[in-house]
């Protein structure tokens, strides 16, 4: 597989975590799947490019689907979204995020993805949207936290 729509991991994670997330726990833990996915496989998670928010790193076509959720969990509107078959790094990494942030409050996920030295902090300007982070930026995040 070469990388998944980001509403497909999404429906992926939301499954995962039992309909417990909201908008923003989902945000940041696509965030954190795909930078595992990068570093185990060089290659993007999904498709769709992240974008340096206020509120941290945002796949906008996620944040559209979700948006009406509010802070609320998250239900299922991703029903014409294929599921993804759990033998892929794709799958993988969806779960070693999902299980890596299990029990992690909002603000936590927040502080982990606002790093001074990560891809978002590198990228972020104030209320100003549409700002990609660059893969290479997040791989790098990557490896400045594995060399800690």
């Amino acid at each position: 597989m070469m990388s998944v729509s980001a509403l497909a991991a999404a429906k992926a994670v939301c499954e995962m975590r039992g309909w417990t997330l909201s908008n923003l726990a989902l945000q940041k833990i696509l965030y954190i799947a795909h930078m595992f996915h990068l570093a185990m496989t060089g290659k993007p998670l999904i498709n769709e490019e992240f974008e340096a928010w206020d509120y941290g790193p945002v796949v906008p076509e996620v944040y559209r689907r979700v948006r009406a959720f509010g802070s609320d969990p998250i239900r299922n509107v991703f029903h014409w979204e294929p599921a993804l078959e759990r033998d892929t790094t794709e799958y993988q990494a969806l779960k070693a995020a999902a299980d890596a942030t299990n029990g992690m409050s909002p603000a936590s996920l927040v502080a982990f993805t606002h790093s001074p030295k990560g891809a978002w902090s590198r990228c972020y300007k104030p209320n100003v949207r549409g700002i990609t982070i660059p893969n290479e930026l997040i791989l790098d995040e990557y490896r400045a936290r594995k060399s800690k």
